[in-house]
């Protein structure tokens, strides 16, 4: 009989099959935890939220780090801190996410020990981080710096405090999600469906790719692209890697496509 921890990765043997309400039961548990995760991130950051406004204007130029920002509504400012704790929670509780799908998705893939679990959501989390903290450090101040003193001349921008925290929570979780481009690769070279050597050979597009990505962000500016772009491209060179070293698709996969191939070639 399976054990059925409460928070860890669930145990099947190599023979044993689960039937749907045992899987649904799995998966009522993993959303309560990812629930649970949420709420208390969110009230964590709630009770912290002045000092999570004043870390998010910080990257403003300096003339604006004695101004408050411009609100329309009565109830902008309370919307703006719930949205801005909002996000911040699903920061914070986003490795309790990812282990959560993942030691779901474990029984239906084979059995897997509890440090490679670790080890796979914590690089998945790591390099998210990494991503919103060269956004945050690196990115934001360079583009905010570009974009607002753009004409200062001719235009008084006088920042609304909505879309000002728009752009900054879209910019970080933007530069989060880019920085998973190697996790990325090396899910599709697990998969079969791209190897190394064609990701070595296509790099030229795929810098191509990158370049058209960066242009599309929040940002917008040439700055800030060519700073987004620097990092991937060597984050690209490493799932390369880890595409060399870590991408060969498991076994049952390649059994599956020795089967394929011997019935078409019969």
């Amino acid at each position: 009989m399976a054990l059925r921890p409460r928070i860890g990765v669930r145990r099947v043997g190599p023979d044993e099959q689960l039937t749907v309400v045992e899987h649904l039961d799995e998966l009522r548990r993993r959303i309560i935890i990812s629930a649970l995760a949420l709420c208390l991130a969110f009230i964590a950051m709630y009770v912290i939220h002045d000092q999570l406004i004043e870390l998010l204007m910080r990257p403003l130029p300096a003339r604006y780090h004695d101004q408050k920002l411009l609100t329309l509504s009565p109830t902008e400012p309370l919307m703006l801190v719930l949205k801005v704790c909002f996000w911040s929670s699903i920061l914070i509780a986003l490795p309790v996410w990812l282990y959560q799908l993942y030691a779901f998705t474990v029984p239906a893939v084979g059995n897997q020990s509890r440090r490679r679990t670790l080890t796979i959501v914590g690089g998945v989390s790591s390099l998210f981080l990494a991503g919103v903290a060269f956004g945050f450090f690196v990115v934001l101040p360079v583009a905010l710096r570009f974009l607002l003193n753009y004409a200062d001349n001719v235009f008084t921008n006088d920042l609304r405090a909505g879309e000002y925290f728009g752009f900054a929570t879209s910019m970080l979780l933007a530069s989060g999600l880019l920085f998973e481009l190697p996790i990325a690769m090396l899910v599709l070279a697990r998969l079969g469906l791209v190897s190394a050597a064609q990701f070595r050979h296509q790099w030229r597009l795929a810098i191509v790719v990158i370049a058209v990505i960066a242009a599309l962000l929040p940002g917008g500016d040439p700055f800030s692209m060519l700073l987004l772009m620097a990092p991937q491209i060597a984050l690209y060179a490493l799932g390369i890697w880890l595409a060399a070293m870590f991408g060969q698709p498991p076994p049952w996969r390649r059994e599956a496509w020795v089967a394929e191939a011997d019935a078409g070639g019969g």
